[in-house]
């Protein structure tokens, strides 16, 4: 397999980055749930300008991490694996095939997850805090799929 040393240069700083951003995922939510969040705790945490920018930060770092895997490693790594450029559904589907990530429903769940938590301010505290629990509810197969891909990555540019 020849792999243009560009695509590959991405690859390799993009694994750096997940990594990173996996790690920093996993510490924020270990320190912002202590199981799901009610209402009352989401008040306190608003209310306590430490937790808000613990809250901000775990916000920010699942939608890159999760921005990181579906919109930029997945299809570079597709197209080091010789697949056929495709739309975002299509390399969802055959990353599912390839056993890259668990199921493209729940990988479209999670990125309309990020979208609303991201892109749109909620004001309403019970909204906001189950966009958050089910946050928290992904960060396992964010972290699966960062190891899995990164896994993939490796053995394919260990074989170059």
């Amino acid at each position: 397999m020849n792999i243009e040393e560009g695509l590959r240069a991405r690859l390799d700083f993009l694994m750096m980055a997940m990594k990173k951003e996996s790690e920093y995922l996993q510490q924020t939510d270990g320190r912002l749930f202590s199981g799901h969040l009610t209402t009352e705790n989401l008040q306190n945490i608003i209310a306590d300008q430490t937790l808000a920018e613990r809250l901000e930060a775990f916000i920010g770092r699942f939608g890159r991490l999760q921005d990181m895997l579906g919109d930029k490693f997945l299809p570079a790594l597709l197209t080091a694996l010789a697949e056929p450029k495709a739309s975002a559904l299509e390399n969802l589907d055959r990353a599912e095939k390839l056993g890259l990530i668990e199921s493209t429903n729940k990988w479209l769940e999670i990125r309309k997850l990020r979208n609303q938590m991201v892109h749109e301010y909620i004001d309403d505290l019970e909204v906001l805090r189950d966009a958050l629990n089910a946050g928290h509810d992904f960060v396992l197969t964010l972290l699966a799929t960062t190891d899995r891909l990164i896994e993939r990555w490796q053995k394919v540019s260990s074989q170059l």
